[in-house]
């Protein structure tokens, strides 16, 4: 059994960093565990402690959530 560990990420880090694309500030969503652009509608993910600032690896804001997968009903 593996359990996910969520490292906490540094807020002096998170004082400089900026959004590569409109360099403007961005917001740290803990639930999520992204930093947020909401100028640019992008969310940067973290791994590891580490914020993965690249574009391309970013979620994009206005993109529709995955619709939750309906869990079959098996007879007990």
């Amino acid at each position: 059994m593996t359990t996910a560990v969520t490292a906490e990420v540094d807020p002096r880090l998170l004082e400089v960093l900026v959004c590569p694309v409109t360099h403007g500030p961005l917001e740290y969503d803990r639930v999520r565990n992204e930093l947020v652009s909401q100028s640019a509608r992008l969310a940067y993910p973290i791994r590891d402690g580490a914020p993965v600032m690249l574009p391309e690896e970013a979620r994009s804001l206005d993109a529709p959530e995955a619709p939750a997968v309906a869990q079959p009903d098996f007879p007990e």
